[in-house]
């Protein structure tokens, strides 16, 4: 919702808001999600950090290169939009000194994952936000499918990097260097999973 005075919402608007609570503006309107994350939200998440921010994002990186920042739930501002993406990543030599609040510089890698909640804003709203504030990769998981999808900007359109499902050991840009389990970024299977 705007602020009641009718101006677009602005940062500090949005700090106004509980820390715990998700909130963004979108086109200068504070968007709140509806829900606190679900479990299957959650273990995405924290495998996707354990995969990338490991070989990543320390300086000589744990069976990686290094030399990334990749952060959860970081605020990232887009000119008069305030996004917080479930995990973003930013080339450290871009992003020298991750201080700020909140960050203005766009980032290299952006991943965001999907709840029941929030599809269409991170399928439709953010994916075109994402793509015309120029982030160079895009990764969209969703874990009710179990897969996972990545994109790649050129020339200001999103194409095709990738798409996985929990069978596929993926190197996806711009991790390629190391081999993501797609299936380890899910819970596993139960016996009501069989009958959907």
């Amino acid at each position: 919702m705007p602020p009641p005075d009718g101006r677009d919402a602005t940062y500090d608007d949005l700090r106004a808001y509980p820390e715990k609570m998700h909130a963004e503006i979108i086109d200068g309107r504070v968007v709140v999600s509806a829900e606190s994350p679900l479990p299957r939200h959650s273990k995405a998440q924290g495998a996707l950090v354990y995969f990338i921010a490991g070989p990543f994002e320390h300086e000589h990186g744990f069976g990686g290169p290094g030399g990334w920042w990749i952060f959860t739930d970081v605020d990232v501002q887009f000119g008069n939009h305030v996004v917080r993406p479930d995990l973003a990543g930013w080339r450290r030599e871009r992003l020298p000194e991750p201080n700020d609040r909140p960050i203005t510089v766009t980032p290299d890698w952006i991943a965001e994952i999907i709840s029941p909640s929030n599809e269409a804003h991170d399928r439709v709203t953010k994916r075109r936000l994402y793509a015309e504030q120029g982030v160079p990769h895009y990764w969209i998981v969703d874990p009710e499918a179990r897969t996972l999808e990545a994109l790649t900007l050129e020339a200001g359109r999103w194409v095709d990097a990738g798409s996985f499902d929990e069978s596929a050991s993926a190197r996806v840009a711009p991790f390629a260097a190391v081999e993501l389990p797609v299936a380890r970024l899910f819970l596993p299977r139960t016996a009501g999973d069989a009958a959907r």
